[in-house]
């Protein structure tokens, strides 16, 4: 066996056997394999697919590629969630103090955001003095005491994916279905939960641009993570327009906390709607109770205020100072106007992510820095009734705001 004879059969679109899958994920992870061998073969992965068998085999190849984490001193059923990733999306700030607070422990591991799609990590990490890389004695106690923890991934959890997520970056193979799956699912199941929900975004601002795709991946995804004994729901969700108000990582934190206040003036409806569904569907994994008697559970810790001292709870035990829980001024602010008069009918998440990566929210490599403070406040949101010179959004930035970002956010809004 040899990666030649590998590349050869899956250009020739022939299926890879476990042994194969196994050989070559464990002599590239040990640099036995150069980039440029396993480049060919993930382009022939891209253009030829992989069968349901040879993505289960990758994936479990991947995940023996490193540590699995244990998380079985954890008393209770563990449950986590996965965004595919999307434009505005703090979701996991809020439906993990949701869970937590009704008693499900919460062991997640997050990580950093590339290009348009933030991270949690990197949202957290703007909290003053709050840090993500805890001992795995201090993320096990804090799980067992307070029912939650959300760190960054240890280095060597995966170190497979890392590899090839870095080269699928440069080699125009991230939009591949096997690809994508492999590398969420062995990820999430190395991190050790007992059940996974799964938010599988379609749009204009995710890697799955219809719904068509979403739903393959997402069952994908499923599969694998009930052949490999976890319980697993997935849900589809929409990412033509950005979630929530707020773009960037302090604002997104911000925005996470005044919609656990249940101050709405200051959030929107459509990421209290899609919270409410990820927790309940959490709730309802960990609990076997009903999605009714879920919703209830989930929508009386937020009104009672619990979720939200959850969420408090977790900046400090975490190190950060809930003091700093507020919007920071930036060097500069613009405000984005109206170009037009009618109903929003699309604010697009793409554009809106491109607009935010430029102000200094984002990273266009993973060595970039962040300006935390940096973002896009929306004020337009679909279905909004606007007039032209209307103020549709502001812009925050420390680095300076060009005429072609202004002109940016200015087209994201689609009137009709």
């Amino acid at each position: 066996m040899n990666i030649i004879e590998i590349i050869e059969k899956k250009k020739n679109m022939l299926e890879l056997s476990a042994e194969e899958i196994e050989y070559f994920i464990k002599n590239y992870t040990t640099d036995e394999i150069p980039d440029y061998q396993i480049s060919a073969l993930l382009m022939a992965i891209r253009l030829n697919g992989m069968t349901d068998n040879e993505t289960f085999y990758l994936t479990k190849s991947m995940i023996e590629s490193g540590d699995v984490i244990d998380l079985s001193s954890i008393e209770g059923f563990k449950v986590d969630k996965h965004s595919t990733g999307g434009v505005g999306d703090k979701v996991t700030l809020i439906v993990t103090p949701i869970i937590a607070s009704l008693g499900i422990p919460v062991a997640k591991f997050s990580g950093k955001g590339l290009g348009i799609t933030g991270g949690t990590i990197d949202k957290l990490e703007s909290v003053k003095g709050l840090k993500t890389e805890l001992s795995s004695e201090l993320f096990i106690n804090n799980v067992n005491k307070h029912k939650i923890a959300v760190a960054g991934q240890t280095a060597n959890l995966v170190p497979a994916d890392k590899k090839l997520y870095a080269l699928r970056d440069v080699t125009g193979t991230v939009d591949s279905i096997p690809l994508i799956a492999a590398s969420i699912m062995s990820k999430k199941i190395a991190s050790g939960s007992d059940g996974i929900v799964l938010d599988v975004k379609c749009g204009s601002g995710a890697f799955m641009k219809t719904y068509e795709e979403a739903k393959v991946l997402a069952d994908t995804m499923s599969s694998i993570g009930e052949k490999l004994g976890r319980k697993v729901i997935a849900h589809i969700s929409d990412m033509d327009n950005p979630l929530g108000l707020m773009v960037g990582n302090k604002m997104e934190v911000v925005e996470a906390m005044e919609l656990l206040s249940g101050n709405m003036n200051n959030t929107h409806e459509d990421l209290y709607e899609e919270c409410v569904i990820i927790a309940s569907l959490m709730y309802e994994i960990a609990t076997g109770k009903s999605n009714e008697e879920s919703v209830t559970a989930v929508k009386e810790v937020i009104e009672n205020g619990k979720a939200l001292e959850k969420f408090k709870e977790l900046i400090t035990i975490q190190g950060g100072d809930v003091t700093d829980l507020h919007l920071n001024e930036t060097q500069y602010i613009v405000e984005v106007k109206a170009i037009g008069s009618g109903t929003v009918e699309k604010v697009n998440a793409l554009s809106i992510g491109e607009v935010s990566l430029a102000l200094g929210a984002g990273r266009l490599t993973k060595e970039s820095a962040l300006d935390y403070d940096a973002g896009v406040a929306l004020v337009g949101k679909k279905g909004m009734q606007i007039k032209q010179g209307d103020v549709v959004a502001r812009l925050y930035s420390n680095k300076g705001i060009t005429q072609d970002i202004i002109k940016k956010a200015e087209q994201a809004f689609v009137l009709k």
